[in-house]
């Protein structure tokens, strides 16, 4: 079976690979091609990858490109992992936005509006040339902002686009940890919202549900990274544990703070610490797999740093530093190919799940997936407070597809004037003015 990683030079790469290594069941991933604009990085990854399957004598086989449809053709799945811009452009998304006293932040706010627009018409050229030289393979979506991007690409490939997020994913394992559930895959975790904005309603095991249980007790909500970040009160006020991503909506001024406070954005610290990586690479006898796990090490510790400096949340337990993305890609891809059923909390569209949103909207829930894809599970009305959010940030990615389809400026105007962190029409004005001047890829807006 042949996946194609579109991004493959990208610095995560490796923990897909890793995780396809512990795969040696018929049916398994046996040809990896990495795709890349940068023929430097294709190559520091490819040798990273290398030193992963010393040893492993079923090793996929692993090929690298420049050529986009050489690397889409014949394949069976198709990962899209690209970051349009590179880390630069995700540097400048947060300096432009907090030079207006905005959340810059990649996937929320100002920022994931800039991220945004640019990727959109990359992401849909990709759909129509996998429609075309690929149509029978399945897309798995890690791009940023997922859910957006996923929703567009959907438009051209239907149910055969799936985005995935490990943030649900990481957000179920903690609460599940913390009540003490020894083997987390049998718990029934109800979440439900967008990527990067939903909640966790119940934690259900053996049919019973285990979260009032939680919200009960203070000592358990302040043991784990999302207790900390938004204090036992606050959810026991939801009622419900929200994702990490929340706490830019629900303590913005503190976030933003903090950000404009920082020595350096998280943009411009990745990418800082992953041009070192790549040329620490350029030298030939550098240790790959040494080198590339290190920077990771680093990378996951630092994670959200300025949200839980203002929440006061610590350092972030070593358990929940090893990532999980790569798993939920695994797993997805061995229930299609091999109809191997399981449920996954996946980015796909609505059909009838969330009656306050059409059928083609992409929502966040959890999945019942086998051969023929991902299927939405029923899921209970959202909260009145959870949906005027959701309802909120769908208009604004609905305004950004607008614009990325009509390269109207005005409509790029109006997705930054109607997201919920920016305040002021003028404000988005500027925006766009600040943004179209620093990123090439949004020349397109007229």
């Amino acid at each position: 079976m042949k996946l194609t990683i579109l991004g493959g030079g990208g610095f995560r790469v490796p923990l897909v690979y890793g995780a396809l290594l512990q795969d040696h069941a018929e049916g398994r991933v046996t040809h990896v091609v990495l795709h890349d604009l940068d023929a430097g990085r294709l190559s520091a990854v490819t040798r990273v990858l290398a030193e992963q399957a010393a040893g492993v004598p079923d090793a996929p086989e692993v090929s690298a490109t420049t050529d986009l449809d050489d690397a889409l053709r014949g394949a069976d799945f198709v990962f899209s992992a690209i970051r349009v811009g590179g880390l630069q452009g995700r540097a400048n998304d947060e300096r432009v936005a907090l030079a207006e006293g905005v959340l810059g932040q990649e996937t929320v706010g100002a920022g994931g509006i800039a991220y945004g627009l640019r990727t959109v018409p990359v992401a849909v050229d990709i759909a129509r040339r996998v429609a075309r030289l690929a149509p029978d393979a399945w897309v798995i979506n890690f791009t940023n902002p997922a859910g957006l991007v996923t929703e567009a690409m959907s438009r051209h490939l239907g149910d055969r686009v799936i985005g995935i997020c490990d943030s649900p994913v990481g957000l179920g394992r903690r609460i599940a940890r913390v009540l003490g559930v020894e083997n987390p895959a049998q718990a029934w975790i109800d979440y439900v919202g967008l990527n990067h904005l939903g909640w966790v309603r119940g934690l259900r095991v053996a049919g019973r549900d285990e979260l009032p249980r939680l919200l009960a007790d203070p000592d358990l909500l302040g043991s784990f990274e999302e207790g900390k970040l938004f204090g036992a009160d606050w959810l026991r006020s939801l009622g419900a544990i929200p994702n990490e991503y929340l706490h830019y909506y629900y303590f913005n001024r503190e976030a933003v703070r903090a950000y404009q406070q920082a020595e350096k954005t998280r943009g411009a610290f990745l990418h800082d610490q992953q041009a070192r990586f790549y040329a620490e690479m350029a030298n030939p006898d550098a240790p790959a797999l040494t080198v590339w796990d290190r920077t990771r090490a680093e990378r996951e510790a630092t994670y959200m740093a300025e949200n839980r400096e203002t929440a006061g949340a610590g350092e972030r337990d070593e358990d929940d530093l090893s990532g999980g993305y790569e798993k939920v890609a695994l797993a997805l891809m061995r229930a299609i190919a091999r109809d191997e059923r399981t449920t996954l909390i996946l980015n796909v569209r609505n059909q009838r799940t969330l009656s306050v949103l059409d059928t083609g909207a992409v929502i966040e829930v959890p999945c019942l997936v086998d051969a023929n894809g991902a299927h939405p599970v029923t899921v209970d009305p959202l909260p009145d407070h959870a949906t005027g959010l959701v309802c909120a940030v769908k208009a604004v990615e609905r305004e950004v597809l607008a614009a990325a389809e009509s390269g109207s400026r005005a409509t790029a105007v109006k997705a930054f004037a109607l997201h919920p962190l920016v305040d002021s029409v003028n404000v988005a004005r500027r925006l766009v003015e600040g943004y179209t001047e620093v990123h090439p890829g949004l020349a397109y807006l007229r």
